[in-house]
């Protein structure tokens, strides 16, 4: 299946330039979510075929990324999944951390450890023998600058330092493996268009022998399914140890939609949304980049008044681009601006 008839799968109204705030889901996405919701509004089903999605979803997520399933766990919020990673650092641990970091993916690590902020171009460079962990988006949410990933491995192995990346703005449209990363957390609802409340957690195995599972509990069980009443405390031995209670709704979209997402292909999907933002950047006299997020410094009411919806980020507007988008979006969004 192309781009252009994938497109059709989804029921976005023109103008919708803000997927790095919210991605849209795909319509069968939307369709199961609302079989389920009416399973629920008459009592008319069990629980574990909600349930059955969470592992859908785990599964086609770790294959997005180049990881096992195994060694992916589930969660609500980034938040809560690097608060548990924290757990591995030891006392008095030093973390780099870019000066622009979206706080969900910089309070966790003020809180448990020493932070020393950075350029984001200068995080390799940062890295030190007495650097405990680095923590960075793989695309920065408000710029949309794409992390030199390979640089800041080779870096922290170096030096024995954890690799910790926050890809709620890169997965489901950049090219993403988890090889040389400690720890991935990704909010689902962005490029992944599923409903918020889904994320998920690549926590290598090495990791997880330093981390404490702070939010243990029965979805965390070793007898899946089964770990409901009294001691003794038994935990699965891979990643779910760190699961959160799923909210099932979340996970009944997130399921459809990341696994539409790999019969499409990143890459192909990376190859689209670039193309889109390269054009808007072109019609604006800016030089092409690699990323599908474009801030600039416009009169965002333009924009608004034509129809067109972004965001604003650090005093710039925020465009966004993904598969649903078209030439059309974009030439419109120009037209208002110019």
């Amino acid at each position: 299946m192309d781009i252009a008839t994938a497109a059709k799968l989804w029921d976005a109204e023109p103008g919708w330039l803000n997927t790095a705030s919210y991605g849209l889901p795909p319509r069968r996405a939307y369709e199961e979510l609302q079989a389920v919701l009416t399973q629920w509004r008459h009592g008319s089903s069990d629980w574990k075929p909600w349930d059955a999605s969470v592992g859908r979803a785990r599964a086609a997520f770790a294959r997005m990324i180049g990881a096992s399933a195994a060694d992916v766990a589930v969660s609500s919020t980034v938040s809560q999944i690097m608060s548990v990673v924290a757990t591995a650092l030891p006392p008095g641990a030093r973390v780099v951390v870019p000066e622009v970091e979206f706080t969900s993916n910089l309070f966790p690590w003020a809180v448990a450890a020493d932070v020393r902020t950075v350029p984001a171009d200068r995080v390799a460079d940062a890295i030190t023998a007495g650097t405990d962990a680095v923590a960075f988006s793989l695309v920065q949410s408000a710029t949309g600058y794409v992390a030199p990933l390979q640089d800041i491995v080779a870096a922290a192995r170096a030096h024995g330092t954890l690799v910790i990346a926050d890809a709620s703005q890169a997965c489901g449209w950049l090219p993403v493996d988890v090889a040389g990363i400690d720890a991935l957390a990704c909010a689902a609802y962005k490029w992944l268009m599923s409903p918020r409340g889904a994320a998920f957690g690549y926590l290598s195995p090495a990791l997880r022998e330093r981390m404490r599972p702070l939010a243990a509990n029965w979805y965390g069980g070793a007898d899946e399914g089964g770990s409901y009443y009294g001691p003794p405390l038994r935990l699965a031995g891979d990643a779910r140890a760190f699961d959160l209670s799923p909210a099932w709704f979340c996970y009944v979209g997130a399921a459809p939609a990341i696994e539409l997402l790999n019969e499409l292909g990143v890459q192909r999907v990376h190859d689209h949304d670039v193309a889109l933002a390269n054009r808007f950047r072109a019609g604006l006299g800016l030089e092409p980049s690699d990323t599908a997020i474009v801030a600039v410094d416009a009169p965002g009411e333009r924009l608004a008044a034509a129809g067109i919806r972004t965001a604003v980020r650090a005093g710039r507007v925020r465009a966004s681009f993904h598969v649903y988008n078209t030439v059309e979006d974009v030439d419109r969004a120009v037209a208002a601006l110019t």
